[in-house]
């Protein structure tokens, strides 16, 4: 059998030699060892690096939505904190309503007080001071959308506290306002009640001779609650109760002139040299100068008591003025009054003449308390100092 070599040259080919058929035959072989082993590693591994991708994906997915919830968690806090903040808004608004409702009411109070004169800052108004802007959102909106429209929230929410505030402080302004209006209120009347009693004084009278006769009284006891204006509101009202009393008793008191001009006395109140006997005796009244036919005027309101020749006093007027007080006008001409008649301040109730026991022509004026002479001159100095309106 021929060998291969010589079928190869007996064809016309040329084959390698044995040496460069074993060197391809080892990287043949060498590959094959190399594809085994891959396999092998490969069907050996599989699972586990299988197992790492898939940890690694998991933990990729666990932080995202870990990401995503934290998030989520943020959004509902700041949903929360901004409903929170809206209900203090609100609830802030409505104390804020509350408290104008208040001050519009004490202000009408303080309207209706006698001399509440002071001008007070006007309340400022709440509609619509307070609400924040509307919120416009599509749907679904991107993250982007989503900042940029809490954002504007916020900052109009801010702007709504901002406004609250400052209504918060004008309402403060008012009422401290009133507040001060109310006890100057308090003061003038009180100042004034004042006057009117040290005037009464002057008189030798008690104001309390003019209090009504208070009826019978009673019942629990109930302390006054209310805050610092409430008391201050009573207390204005006390004062000027108390001054429009004091400011009455004074208008019924005879403190007007009964003569016309400037007052020229003749005669004092109290023991003098009488002009009959040239001996000591007691002088009811005070002489005024005065010419024959000047007319003589009530120094107070009352009902005349007496209008007649009366001895000694010539012809005499009288006038009961209530509460044991009565003036006396004597040694009149002529009279302008009768019995029985109501006289106000101010009316003429005779004309001055020399009557009765009289050296010539002037006006004999008496004032008496409880039937006692007491000296003119107290109510006519007391009244110097009130302006009268005729």
């Amino acid at each position: 059998m021929p060998s291969i070599a010589w079928v190869g040259r007996a064809a016309g080919f040329r084959l390698p030699s044995e040496r460069i058929l074993v060197r391809l035959l080892g990287i043949g072989f060498a590959l094959a060892i190399l594809w085994a082993g891959a396999a092998s590693y490969y069907l050996v591994f599989h699972d586990e690096m299988l197992a790492r991708f898939v940890s690694r994906q998991s933990a990729m997915q666990f932080a995202y939505e870990e990401r995503l919830g934290a998030l989520q968690r943020a959004l509902d806090r700041s949903a929360l904190d901004r409903q929170a903040a809206r209900g203090s808004l609100e609830s802030r608004l409505a104390a804020l309503a509350e408290r104008q409702s208040l001050i519009e009411a004490r202000q009408g109070q303080l309207s209706g007080l006698a001399g509440a004169v002071t001008p007070v800052e006007t309340v400022p108004p709440l509609s619509a001071a307070a609400e924040p802007a509307p919120r416009h959102l599509k749907p679904f909106p991107t993250p982007d959308l989503r900042k940029s429209a809490d954002d504007r929230a916020e900052a109009a929410e801010h702007g709504s506290a901002a406004r609250l505030t400052r209504l918060e402080q004008a309402l403060d302004r008012v009422a401290t306002a009133q507040s001060r209006a109310v006890v100057e209120v308090a003061r003038r009347a009180g100042s004034s009640a004042g006057r009117f009693r040290d005037l009464i004084a002057r008189t030798g009278l008690s104001p309390a001779r003019f209090e009504p006769q208070a009826a019978g009284t009673g019942g629990p006891l109930v302390p006054l609650t209310g805050d610092a204006f409430e008391w201050a509101l009573a207390d204005a009202r006390r004062q000027i109760e108390e001054e429009t009393h004091l400011r009455r008793v004074a208008a019924a008191l005879p403190f007007r002139q009964p003569l016309a001009g400037d007052l020229a006395f003749t005669s004092a109140f109290g023991a003098r040299l009488d002009p009959f006997t040239r001996g000591y005796a007691l002088h009811t009244g005070v002489d005024m100068r005065a010419e024959s036919g000047a007319p003589v005027r009530a120094t107070a309101a009352g009902r005349v008591t007496a209008a007649d020749y009366a001895g000694g006093y010539g012809n005499m007027v009288e006038i009961d003025h209530g509460r044991g007080l009565v003036t006396r006008y004597a040694h009149l001409s002529g009279y302008a009054v009768s019995v029985g008649q109501r006289v106000e301040a101010g009316n003429v109730v005779g004309f001055a003449g020399s009557t009765g026991r009289s050296t010539g022509s002037h006006l004999h004026y008496e004032t008496r308390i409880d039937g006692e002479p007491v000296d003119p001159q107290r109510f006519l100095q007391a009244g110097a100092q009130l302006v009268f309106a005729d």
